[in-house]
Parts: structure tokens; C-alpha cells; sequence
């Protein structure tokens, strides 16, 4: 494979502004996770990502695309109180976002179309920070079975939200009954008008607030009245007289914490509301804080790119017996670049992270409760879905961000090196920011979705200018509300769109011979049903406001643009198939039954509306239905990452008649076409966010023979091990070859599809059926367990890996166990160790396991035996009871069998089977260019952190820049 690795592309990866877990740590879990726990992550250019920790996996999920000069400065969470369902049990509460961003309105986002839902309306100014209100719980019992206090059955149970302005304003945002609305103010511009730096809640019924003018002020949320006025003090010598109150928060048991612009995180009672302890932990500002589930751990982060972690020390309160504990500074690492802006923590019994986040635009995941013990862990700051496509045939590359878009020329390599030039730019009008776009493969078309939206384009070569610069023609297309998703067929006459409501739609582009002529769009579109599948477990995303689940978010055309394949974050993938051959006497379309949406036709509402389309729409005798067998196909362990289709290794050319030659009209179908499935093998890859490769005959709704004998279990050790998730993958098909090139954010693996992946801990004999597992003679039966040190006490809590021992901080985690008072009785315990739970290896049968199954009947349909070996087994056979000259003849020979077949599998050798390298980092992209016939030829997209253009960081007294 030839690769170009390039740095030109400029896309401007965003800082991180605010991050926010959809639960909060403080929420009591019985039992596992939940598995709708989402983090949100707002950007300053108007973006919000929901990523999915998945136990630790972090999925990309979904991006709610921002617009021109927008910006999220804060997100929050709320979940509506449970409601009652139809049996005995509750069903949990929706889940709500909220987010704000240089305006005097918050925002409320559709979760399941990714649109903005709703916008508050109030008269104050920019919103600078927001808090969203605790969750109601339902008072303890005493002892003897009473609850502590009356439930109050009109009591709000809801969350409420409040909003700092920047001319000092406090006020109360309601969201009951799924609406949001101006309720009420907590405090109005004074004077100075100092503006509101940081809200929170110290419970329902207190809200906590920091100002720029050196004070801290606790209210009544009920009254609206100023509990207390809490102040500063005046700023150090030399420095501003005004001390900025960055960030306030609250622990478990009341207290106040807050972290300022001296650096200094203080301590506040939360009952008295007295500083009773501060700690400078920072060089320059700190602008965020985060605080542990049970209060015992404080984190913060600033401009001097530090993460600090505090500890309290003891709860006794010492000798002053305040009862707070005393706090302590324990360390302080920079995992950041740059200034880091937001914090937000969670604590569950799998999950135990604080994720931080900042200007050099890297997600950080630092581990809690393992902190010293694990590796801290960068998410990709580059989008999960590429953005970035190609047109092989012209050499175009074309690349896209917020509102604009750049195609490049990548000439090939003739001896003289000619950087990529730009042949044309595009400056969308409107205000949304590009969700996705796609070319066609000979690069005469370009399509754009956004939220607005879908628009085409097409490219055609200048008269001046043959190669230097194309020109831009802006295509009619029917209208479409709005789209997420767009993607060509193969050969340009479809395009498939994807709208934010889950709609599959499909449009109809025709050409002529002259590529100068303006491509027509048919205005018709045809919607493709998906199949009705089960709603699945209710939880807070997936209930009677609608189902996050479903959520389209791949879609691909078969090679020869036959079959359209989509996938959703439930794991189920619909699948149609095109009917018919292209007719260019039959009409553009036709339509089989139009319907009124309204059965009253005297009604004037009627007479407005259009007619709805019930019937099945053909467009120049083709029309596309439901693959007849979509249902079989099963549903995937999790959302699909990567989708593509295997290219077929034979292409059988045939000519093509105009038409549908075996069909004939009749009076009731005046227009008919071929029933008959496209021929050929449609085998489409998918590679879920578990890492896990399946390979699916689509018109069969099976898996393949190769993804039989090739589970995810035989692939490389190299490959399972890697934590950053697959983005994209481009095919290698010259010279009869099938290797996929599967890549992500930091790897490029190469897997060669037309061999079998060799089975762990087997040897190689001569055939797959006399394999036999390693150190397998010997093996005791009876089931052990024993103290074992590499399995540790608790699970990958969901950043890095373990850190080695040899590494760890701290006192060690061995103690020496003298057995009498004597040294040479002495043994070793970890204290980590845990008693390992029966082998899995112990428990299954010590018969071949289903892939070498498989693999065996595959190698004897194909006859791969060969009829050598069937001979010389023969004659070994026979010398069983022959005289030990001929049996050990009959020795030698198995012996010379058995090492020219070592030979064999050593010559082809594990590394013509796979390939990788963790060269290239950060990955935007991979897309191919070149002729198809010719090897492959790629662009490898960079955007490597120092690239990047960033504002100057804050340098300590004792840094350098480098």
C-alpha cells in the first residue's frame, strides 16, 4: 500500500468548555452501572458529544452539530422523576440536556434527534453558569419503621435549573411538565454588577453562588432571600484588588469548596458558612473543580495546566473539633497541554473517573478509585466519524468543518513531489454546521447534510483552468427539513440521506454524456421502511418520548450500488436491495398509489395538504424493497463502528439489456420490474464498538463461512489489546488480494481475509483437525483455586491499565509472612491477590472447539488434503504389525510430512495474515485515490497536537516554553 502522509488538510479540532456525566456520583446504585450513564462534552465551536463509557470502552456515540458563532460554556443534566408503569414496577425518568453559551437563553437538546428542543426566555443577560437542581429522595425510615419527616404529596419532585448573568442576575428555570420556563429571580444586578462566575446547589432548597467581586453568597431557592455574604478578601499585593470566584462547589455533608483566581481552593462550613481552611494548589487560576462521591477527594484544575488532588486527612477535626477533617494536598500532574477548563467525576461500582477537559482539546480520563494504581487515559479529540472523503478516479480529497469545505488534488507520484492543491472551497450560507457530507466516486457531485438541510453540488472542470481549479454549480434537490447523515452509491445515480427523525431517504440523480451538462435530481424521493424491532428494555433514553437507540448511524452501498445497508446504536442493521435494471424509455417515476392525507375533501385543511405516497415508487424501471432476508440477520453486541462491503473478488461482465426484457406490461402494471435479488455476493463487514468483526451474507441474513472460522477470539492478540475504537477501513483488492485496512484514532491494522487467522494455542499439524492444544498432556482435571497476583481485587475502574509494581507510588502492596521466626519459612502475599475463579479452560470439553470444526469440513469440501499425505497415511497404517525396519520407516516419513508442512506455514508465517503499526497519530482519516486497478494507493490524514493553533499558555515562574 502507498501511502501519502499528509498534514495539509487544516482541520481545527475545538477546546473542550464543559464536560457533565447524565448521572450524578452521589446516586445510590444496588446493582451494576446503568447503562444509559452518557458524557456530554461541549466545545467552543457549538458542538456537544455524547460519548458512551461503555465499562470503560468510551464510545463516541453522537455529535449534536453546533452552529456560526456558537459556543457551549456550560451542560447539565437532569432526569424527570419515575414514573408508574403499567405493572407494579417504576419506570425510570427521562433524561434532559441542558446547555448555555454566550446568550440570555439555555438551551434544551432533543436527545433523540440531536436538534435544539426548546430555548428558555427570560429578561436578564448572557447566561454565564448553570447548576441543575439535586434529585428528590424519598425520606429515611427511623429505627422503628417511621420516615424522619412527612412526604408532602404536591411537593415538586422534579429538578429545577439556575442561572447565573453576567449583570449579576440569579434566577429559577422550571422544568416541570417537560417544558422550560422562566419561574422566578434569586437576586437582581446590584451597583456593581458583578457577574455570577459559578452557581450550585447545596440542597434543593440552597443555592451557592461565586461572583467577580470577591464573594461567595448562599440563598434561599424558596424565598430568594441572601442567607449569607461570604467574602474573600481583598486579592494579593501587586495583583487585581477583585478576587474571581471561578468555581463553587459542594460535598456530601454540606460544605462549601471553592477554587478562585489566587489559586487557592478553600474550604467553607456548610452550616456556619466560616472558612475554616484554604490551600494554594496552583500557580495561576482555578477554573474548575471536582468533588468525589463520598466527599473525602477534591479535584481541580487550572491555567497552569495542573490537576490537582486534595485529600481530607481525618474526620475527627483534630484539635480545633470542628468535625470537618483537615484537608491536604496530595499531588498535582499535568495531563493537559494547555489551560484545563472543565472537570466532572463519577463514581459507581464499575465506573470510578474524573474526565477533564481544556483548550489543548483532549478528553482526559484519570482513574479514583485506582488513582496510583492505573494509567490515565487521553480520549481521541478527532471526531469518531471521519471527516474526510475521496473521489479515487480524479484524485480529489475533500474535507470539511463547520461551515466549510475544501477539496484537494492529490497528483501522483511521478519522480517530482507536488504538494496537494486546493482545486475549490465552499462557504456554506446559513448558521448550522456540517453533520456529514460525501462525494461520488468520479467527483462530478458533492453532497452536504446539516441541520437546514440537504445540499448538492456539482464539480466541473474549468475551460481556463483544466486542472487548477474546478467549478462549483449548485444543484435543485427536493426539500428536506434536515439531515445527519449523506452517502453515495458506487457508480452516483443514488443518494442515500439520513434525517434526524431516523428516515431513510433515497435520491434519484441522472446524467448525461456530457459531463459538462447539469446533473437533475428527480424530485421524488422514496422512504425506506425499517423493520419494527422490539423497543427493548426501558430506561431514561429510550421510552414514550422516543428510543436513543435507534439512532442511524452508518449507512452503505454494496459496489455495485444493489444494496444499501444501515446500522443503528442498538446494534440492528436494516438492509434493502434495488429491483429491476435501469430503463431510460420508462418513466422518470411512477408512482403505484397516491392517497389523500385526508379523507374529507371538502375540508379546506385538505385541500392544502400533499398527497401522501402509499404506494411502491419506481424511477425509470427500478424501485428498492426491504431485503427479503433483513430479518435474519442477528443484532449486533453493540453499535456498529465501521460498515463496508467486502469487493467482490470476481466480477462477472455481462452486457446489460435497457430494461426488463422478461417482464411485460399488462393493464393493472403498465410498468413492471424484475423481482429477481442482484446477483452476486454482498458480504458486508461490521465492526461493532466491542471490537468485535463479524462478517454477514446479506441476501443469506447469516454470518459467512470466513467470520465462522474467524471469531474475533482467533484475531490478534495486538489488535484486542487496543483501547481506542475503529473509525474507518478501506479494501486492498488488487492482484486478487482481500486484505482490509481497519485503522482508529492511533493504529492502522492490516487483516487479510483470504486466510484463516491460526487458532490460540493449537499446533500446526497437518490439518486443522489434528491440531491439538499446547500442554495439554499432563493437565490435571480437578478444579483449582489459588491466590494469584496478577488478577486484581477489582476491575479496570475505566481509564488506563494497571500500572507495574515496580512503578506504583506509594508503600508497597507485598507484606512478608515468617512462618516461626524464620526467615527461610518466610512468604510472600499480595494483598491485591484474590482467589481466581474455576478455569473456563477447566470447564469445557477437551474436544476441538467449533472453529476447527469448520475449518476441517471447509478443507474437505475444497480438498485442500492432499492425496500425498492420504497415501503416506495409508502406509503407516499398514505398518502396524510390519517388522520395526518398516515401522520406523513409516516414522521417518511422518516425520519428513510433518516438517515440509512446518516449512509451508512457516514461509506464509503469521505476517502475511496481518500487519500493523501505531506510526500515525492522531488519525483524522484514510481514504483511497487512484485507479482500483493499480495497488492501493491511500491519504493518511494527520492533525498531531503540536499542529495545532493554539492561544499562548500561562508559563510558572520556574517553566520555559519550549
Amino acid at each position: 500500500m502507498d501511502i501519502h502522509r499528509s498534514r495539509f488538510v487544516p482541520y481545527p479540532p475545538s477546546a473542550i468548555n464543559a464536560i457533565a456525566f447524565s448521572h450524578s456520583s452521589n446516586d445510590q446504585y444496588t446493582g451494576e452501572d446503568p447503562s444509559c450513564l452518557r458524557l456530554a462534552i461541549g466545545r467552543a465551536n457549538g458542538n456537544i458529544e455524547i460519548w458512551n463509557p461503555a465499562k470503560g470502552t468510551w464510545i463516541h456515540e453522537r455529535t449534536f452539530s453546533g452552529g456560526k458563532d456558537r459556543s457551549v460554556e456550560g451542560l447539565a443534566w437532569i432526569q424527570e422523576p419515575k414514573e408508574d408503569g403499567a405493572q407494579e414496577n417504576q419506570l425510570a425518568g427521562q433524561l434532559r440536556l441542558f446547555s448555555i453559551g454566550y446568550s440570555s437563553s439555555v438551551t434544551e437538546w432533543d436527545l433523540v434527534t440531536g436538534l435544539p428542543l426548546r430555548h428558555s426566555s427570560g429578561n436578564h443577560s448572557e447566561v454565564w453558569c448553570l447548576a441543575a437542581q439535586p434529585q428528590w429522595l424519598l425520606p429515611q425510615k427511623k429505627k422503628n419503621g417511621k420516615q424522619a419527616h412527612s412526604v408532602n404529596g404536591g411537593e415538586f419532585r422534579g429538578q429545577n435549573l439556575v442561572v447565573g448573568c453576567a449583570d449579576g442576575t440569579l434566577a429559577i428555570l422550571s422544568t416541570a411538565e417537560g417544558d422550560l420556563k422562566f419561574q422566578k429571580y434569586l437576586a437582581r444586578p446590584t451597583a456593581k454588577k458583578a457577574r455570577v462566575l459559578s452557581v450550585t446547589y447545596q440542597n434543593r432548597d440552597t443555592v451557592v453562588a461565586g461572583f467577580a467581586d470577591s464573594a461567595i453568597r448562599v440563598f434561599d431557592a424558596r424565598t430568594g432571600q441572601v442567607i449569607r455574604n461570604i467574602s474573600l478578601g481583598a486579592g494579593s499585593a501587586g495583583g487585581p484588588k477583585e478576587t474571581l470566584v471561578w468555581k463553587v462547589k459542594c460535598l456530601p455533608n454540606g460544605d462549601i469548596v471553592s477554587g478562585d483566581s489566587m489559586g487557592e481552593v478553600r474550604f467553607y462550613d456548610g452550616k456556619n458558612y466560616s472558612q475554616f481552611q484554604r490551600i494554594s494548589g496552583h500557580e495561576a487560576d482555578i477554573l474548575d473543580l471536582a468533588v468525589g462521591r463520598d466527599g473525602r477527594f477534591v479535584y481541580s484544575g487550572g491555567m497552569d495546566r495542573r490537576t490537582t488532588l486534595y485529600k481530607r486527612l481525618d474526620a475527627s477535626g483534630g484539635s480545633r473539633g470542628n468535625g470537618h477533617g483537615n484537608w491536604g494536598k496530595v499531588t498535582h500532574q499535568r495531563y493537559h497541554d494547555h489551560d484545563v477548563k472543565a472537570m466532572a467525576t463519577y463514581e459507581g461500582r464499575a465506573l470510578s473517573v474524573v474526565v477533564s477537559g481544556g483548550i489543548d482539546t483532549r478528553p482526559i480520563v484519570v482513574p479514583i478509585r485506582q488513582f496510583g494504581k492505573e494509567h490515565n487515559r487521553a480520549l481521541p479529540a478527532l471526531p469518531q466519524c471521519p471527516a474526510l472523503a475521496s473521489a479515487p478516479g480524479p484524485r480529489l480529497v475533500i474535507s470539511w468543518w463547520n461551515s466549510e469545505v475544501r477539496v484537494w488534488r492529490v497528483k501522483s507520484r511521478t519522480g517530482i513531489e507536488e504538494t496537494p492543491k486546493v482545486v475549490a472551497r465552499m462557504a456554506l450560507r446559513g448558521e448550522e454546521h456540517i453533520a456529514s457530507a460525501s462525494v461520488s466516486n468520479d467527483g462530478s457531485v458533492i453532497a452536504i447534510a446539516t441541520a437546514a438541510g440537504v445540499k448538492i453540488f456539482q464539480l466541473t472542470k474549468r475551460q481556463a483552468l483544466a486542472e487548477d481549479g474546478l467549478r462549483i454549480r449548485k444543484l435543485e434537490c427536493p426539500s428536506v427539513h434536515s439531515a445527519r447523515l449523506v452517502q453515495f452509491s458506487a457508480d452516483g445515480k443514488w443518494l442515500a440521506i439520513i434525517t434526524h427523525t431516523q428516515d431513510v431517504l433515497l435520491a434519484r440523480l441522472t446524467r448525461t454524456a456530457d459531463e459538462r451538462a447539469k446533473i437533475k435530481i428527480v424530485p421524488q424521493l422514496v422512504t425506506l421502511r425499517r423493520l419494527s424491532r422490539s423497543p427493548g428494555q426501558y430506561d431514561s433514553l429510550n421510552g414514550e418520548w422516543g428510543n436513543y437507540y435507534r439512532t442511524i448511524t452508518h449507512a452503505q452501498f454494496s459496489g455495485d450500488s444493489n444494496v444499501l445497508a444501515v446500522g443503528d446504536l442498538a446494534g440492528y442493521i436494516d438492509t434493502w436491495v434495488l429491483e429491476g435494471l435501469e430503463d431510460s424509455t420508462a418513466p422518470i417515476v411512477d408512482v403505484g398509489y397516491i392517497a389523500s392525507s385526508s379523507s374529507s375533501s371538502g375540508s379546506e385543511e385538505s385541500d392544502n395538504e400533499e398527497p401522501r405516497v402509499t404506494g411502491p415508487i419506481t424511477i425509470m424501471g427500478q424501485r428498492w424493497k426491504r431485503n427479503p432476508f433483513a430479518h435474519l440477520i442477528p443484532k449486533l453486541d453493540s453499535a456498529p463502528l465501521v460498515m463496508s462491503f467486502r469487493p467482490a473478488s470476481l466480477v462477472k461482465v455481462r452486457p446489460q439489456p435497457n430494461g426488463n426484457p422478461a417482464v411485460h406490461p399488462t393493464r393493472h402494471n403498465p410498468h413492471p420490474c424484475s423481482h429477481d435479488l442482484p446477483e452476486g455476493e454482498f458480504r458486508l463487514v461490521v465492526v461493532s464498538a466491542q471490537h468485535q468483526i463479524y462478517e454477514f451474507e446479506v441476501l443469506n441474513g447469516c454470518l459467512s463461512e470466513w467470520s465462522r472460522r474467524n471469531p474475533t477470539s482467533n484475531f490478534p492478540s495486538s489488535f484486542k489489546m487496543i483501547k481506542d475504537r475503529a473509525k474507518g477501513c478501506v479494501w486492498d483488492t488488487h492482484d486478487q488480494q482481500q486484505r482490509l485496512w481497519l485503522y482508529g484514532a492511533t493504529w492502522l491494522f492490516m487483516f487479510d481475509l483470504s486466510q484463516d487467522f491460526p487458532l490460540p494455542g493449537l499446533t500446526s499439524g497437518g490439518s486443522i483437525a489434528n491440531q491439538l492444544p499446547i500442554n495439554d498432556q499432563g493437565r490435571s482435571r480437578k478444579r483449582k483455586r489459588e491466590l494469584e497476583a496478577h488478577i486484581p481485587m477489582n476491575k479496570n475502574s475505566g481509564a488506563g491499565d494497571l500500572i507495574e509494581e515496580t512503578r506504583r507510588l506509594g508503600p508497597g502492596q507485598k507484606i512478608r509472612k515468617f512462618t516461626g521466626g524464620k526467615a527461610d519459612e518466610s512468604t510472600w502475599i499480595d494483598l491485591n491477590a484474590r482467589l481466581t475463579p474455576v478455569s473456563e479452560e477447566e470447564l469445557k470439553d477437551e474436544h476441538i472447539s467449533l472453529p476447527s470444526l469448520r475449518r476441517a469440513l471447509q478443507q474437505d469440501a475444497d480438498g485442500d488434503t492432499d492425496s500425498e499425505d492420504d497415501e503416506h497415511q495409508k502406509m503407516a497404517n499398514d505398518s502396524e504389525d510390519a517388522p520395526d525396519g518398516k515401522d520406523s520407516q513409516a516414522e521417518d516419513m511422518k516425520l519428513v510430512r510433518k516438517s515440509k508442512k512446518d516449512v509451508a506455514v512457516k514461509a506464509r508465517g503469521p505476517s502475511d495474515i496481518y500487519w500493523h503499526t501505531f506510526k500515525y497519530r492522531p488519525i483524522l482519516g484514510i481514504v483511497p485515490i487512484g485507479d482500483q486497478s493499480r495497488p492501493l494507493e491511500v491519504v493518511l490524514v494527520e492533525r498531531p497536537e503540536w499542529d495545532l493553533d493554539l492561544p499562548p499558555r500561562f508559563m510558572g515562574n520556574h517553566e520555559r516554553n519550549e
